[in-house]
């Protein structure tokens, strides 16, 4: 009988342990989305210091057949944990990337526009203190690649693409200032920094996370019958909503 196999790139988004010496391993991979696999001996000192969540791994999977679990052989292509050990906040947001990515993605779907961003936001982490914006702006890639993208283009109620300061929380449209009138209580915010716009002002990084939380919570988690959001997102927004 012919056996199931690829050899791709991935990040490593968990690590479980399986059995006395094995792990199951999660990947987020180009060509094959997110994907489970056994690493036979991942608990051993030569193989476990490679499996960290965020790393960059070389990959082949085997399985007998399409739908088993299969194993993976795994290689080292790029350790990010052990680049940003001493930046909390970056290690916060590896842990809220991979966590939400394991959350988000249906198994074994291609997202290969999702994969590159996600792959250049995890580098990113080691590589400028600006990366909160970035990592802003890959919420928002994420709702949009999985069917829940925010128009903040131009005003829902006005047409014009001028002094937009809010989202609808019902179409995820943007609406400005003149537009949302009365109703600007009952509006999320627009910050400038939702529009990939550097600033520095962290409240403006805490106001996006708010709004990208809300359809993060509505929208696509509502969609997977209500469950709760990775608690690690939750200690990143927390952090640099402190900061």
């Amino acid at each position: 009988m012919a056996r199931m196999e690829w050899r791709d790139q991935g990040a490593l988004l968990s690590v479980r342990k399986h059995g006395e010496t094995s792990v199951i391993i999660e990947v987020f991979t180009a060509e094959h989305g997110r994907h489970a696999g056994v690493v036979r001996g991942g608990v051993s000192r030569k193989i476990a210091p490679i499996l960290q969540p965020g790393s960059q791994l070389d990959l082949m999977w085997r399985a007998r057949l399409e739908e088993h679990i299969g194993s993976f052989t795994v290689e080292p292509v790029r350790a990010r944990a052990a680049g940003i050990m001493g930046d909390r906040d970056a290690l916060a947001a590896l842990n809220a990337i991979t966590a939400l990515l394991s959350f988000a993605l249906p198994e074994r779907e291609a997202h290969p526009q999702l994969y590159a961003r996600s792959v250049a936001m995890l580098d990113l982490l080691s590589e400028t203190p600006a990366w909160p914006v970035a990592y802003l702006q890959w919420e928002l890639a994420v709702l949009e690649e999985l069917g829940y993208g925010l128009d903040l283009t131009a005003c829902a109620v006005t047409g014009a693409p001028d002094d937009l300061s809010y989202v609808s929380p019902r179409s995820g449209r943007a609406v400005s200032a003149e537009g949302a009138g009365e109703w600007a209580d009952k509006l999320l915010p627009l910050p400038q920094e939702l529009l990939g716009v550097v600033t520095g002002d962290l409240a403006g990084i805490a106001d996006g996370l708010r709004t990208t939380g809300y359809f993060l919570t509505h929208s696509l988690a509502h969609a997977q019958g209500d469950k709760p959001l990775p608690e690690a997102r939750a200690r990143l927004v927390d952090r640099l909503s402190r900061r």
